[in-house]
């Protein structure tokens, strides 16, 4: 068993990665300003770097929306192993890495090179990586709060994963495609709230960690 100290660690650093990964988006664009030809407007910056702002926007809310579901799944943890320890760092390695495919899509003269399958391959890693750690504490209750067990479920997180393989297949192999594809992950939240009525799966939050968790050997 491990201590509190340990596991309030391991969310801090999460939390601390994905905030340094999701301010990197912003810094391209920052960039971009130290290269306005002199006498440009201020409008015409923000019409030149309008790809990016999209691009930047979108990657802000995909890490966001990464963020909200591991924070969920975490306020049902009360305890870690050296699996969920590592699966929690593979899954931070892909929330790193989305900023270099952000990089390289703002970048993009147009022409579909296969850099929005790279982008939509990290987003299907980091889905894989979250749904992974959900079955590893499905498998080990021990690491759950005990009034979290019985609502704890990986039907949501699965049909994320789901869906984000099919939005990944289909920019690979439906030319032109790109960051239309997209779109497909509209289906998501309908195809979640389905699952939870279905499953009876709750959002509801643990009880704070304290009160759950037995006081350290």
């Amino acid at each position: 068993m491990h201590t509190e100290r340990g596991f309030d660690r391991l969310v801090n650093f999460s939390d601390a990665v994905v905030a340094i990964a999701i301010t990197l988006l912003i810094l391209p664009l920052v960039d971009s300003v130290t290269d306005v030809v002199e006498g440009a407007s201020v409008w015409d910056v923000v019409g030149a770097d309008l790809g990016k702002f999209m691009v930047f926007i979108i990657s802000f809310a995909v890490i966001g929306r990464f963020w909200i579901a591991h924070h969920r799944v975490y306020e049902r943890a009360v305890d870690y192993d050296s699996w969920l320890l590592w699966a929690n760092l593979f899954w931070l390695f892909t929330i790193v890495f989305l900023p270099y495919p952000t990089e390289l899509l703002s970048e993009s003269s147009g022409t579909d090179d296969g850099r929005a399958m790279i982008y939509v391959g990290t987003m299907l890693a980091s889905s894989l990586a979250l749904l992974w750690q959900q079955v590893i504490l499905k498998r080990r209750p021990q690491l759950v709060a005990p009034e979290a067990r019985g609502t704890l479920t990986i039907v949501p997180s699965a049909v994320t994963a789901g869906m984000m393989l099919v939005t990944f297949l289909a920019v690979a192999f439906i030319p032109g495609l790109g960051l239309w594809g997209l779109f497909l992950l509209v289906l998501t939240t309908p195809l979640q709230l389905l699952a939870r009525r279905v499953t009876g799966y709750s959002d509801a939050p643990a009880r704070p960690r304290s009160e759950t968790r037995p006081p350290p050997s």
